[in-house]
């Protein structure tokens, strides 16, 4: 038995889950797993193993841009790197909310572990696979952002692991986030070769976007809020029928975060007019927010971030060896290429015309 998996039952044990039969969940592209319990009385619950030598230290909110760098890319853009503590503290406040995550059973958050409420396997995305009427969730979805744009945003967030800080995703991050592209890609595509120079005018051509998205954090962002990540509850009443998961990594950021994330997803097709019909729908529940403005950083942002994880693709194929991750690479060239012919990408969009081209672009 392996020092981790001791670790594992001697937490369970003192929970009084000891006995519990196990069984793994398929693993996604992170160091965290997930186990579900079942307890005598057949109800299940959720085992979150998130140990923490297994990733660099989170963001000291004290570090300057280069001591950051110096720290790597947890430091750079991901900044809580997973920790179960920061999990925790998000729970508690998207609940004071009135919002949906799993409550925490017990939780060991020195050692990475934490027992959770299960909300079962009704993601949106199997859902809907199932035939259900995606416009209802979708929306429902939107309005659960409503209410966290529309709540105070805290500097700490308080929760049972202890408090945290709650980082903002700023010029550092966004552009650290941006130039996975540019470092991982010509691994990838070995015809693509990116040179000092282009890398300088990469990121000149994205300083408004990261400068506007930096200057616009001001709310809480699951950070990867998608139909892979939210789970229908039917049987709760209006946006506390969405169930959230996996928002270890929220910080501080623009609201169109969140929603470019949910509308422009890697992992399946959200048709334009159902993208219409949720942005109608969230700027109805918030009509002080100025549209046009609004919808210039939906798009820049949207831009960098499908830059960020084709980046991410590219190192999860080329380093990781999951060469799965190669079947969305074509839709996020699609939300690319199309966000690109917004106003104020022109700079961004000259950039890819010059140095990637469009036999790359797959």
């Amino acid at each position: 038995m392996s020092d981790r998996e001791r670790q594992r039952l001697d937490f369970l044990t003192a929970a009084g889950l000891g006995d519990a039969p196990r069984a793994p969940l398929p693993g996604d592209a992170s160091t965290r797993r997930y186990e579900r319990l079942t307890t005598p009385d057949g109800r299940t619950l959720m085992l979150m193993d998130q140990p923490p030598a297994a990733e660099s230290r989170p963001c000291d909110p004290a570090w300057s841009p280069d001591q950051r760098r110096a720290e790597g890319w947890n430091a750079v853009a991901r900044l809580s790197a997973g920790r179960i503590e920061a999990f925790a503290a998000v729970a508690a406040h998207l609940t004071s909310l009135g919002l949906s995550a799993p409550d925490i059973i017990a939780l060991d958050a020195e050692a990475g572990l934490a027992v959770l409420e299960d909300f079962g396997d009704a993601l949106f995305a199997r859902v809907i696979e199932d035939g259900a009427d995606e416009t209802p969730l979708y929306l429902a979805a939107v309005e659960a952002l409503a209410v966290i744009h529309d709540a105070p945003t805290p500097d700490v967030l308080h929760g049972p692991g202890g408090d945290w800080p709650l980082l903002t995703y700023d010029q550092t991050a966004l552009q650290g986030g941006a130039d996975l592209f540019v470092e991982w890609m010509p691994k990838l595509r070995p015809e693509l070769s990116f040179d000092a120079d282009a890398i300088t005018d990469w990121r000149a051509a994205w300083a408004l976007v990261v400068e506007r998205g930096a200057a616009g954090a001001s709310v809480v962002a699951h950070r990867d809020y998608h139909a892979e990540n939210l789970i229908w509850l039917p049987e709760r009443s209006g946006p506390a029928r969405v169930g959230m998961i996996d928002f270890q990594d929220a910080v501080r950021a623009h609201p169109s975060w969140d929603l470019h994330s949910l509308l422009q997803d890697a992992r399946r097709d959200v048709s334009p007019a159902l993208e219409a019909a949720a942005l109608d729908h969230y700027f109805a529940l918030r009509p002080g927010v100025d549209r046009a403005a609004f919808m210039q950083d939906y798009a820049g942002l949207a831009a960098l971030n499908e830059a960020r994880i084709l980046g991410v693709f590219a190192r999860l194929i080329m380093r990781d060896g999951k060469p799965r991750y190669a079947a969305f690479m074509p839709r996020m060239w699609t939300h690319l290429e199309r966000n690109l012919r917004q106003r104020g990408l022109e700079t961004v969009a000259d950039w890819f015309a010059r140095h990637v081209p469009q036999e790359t672009r797959r």
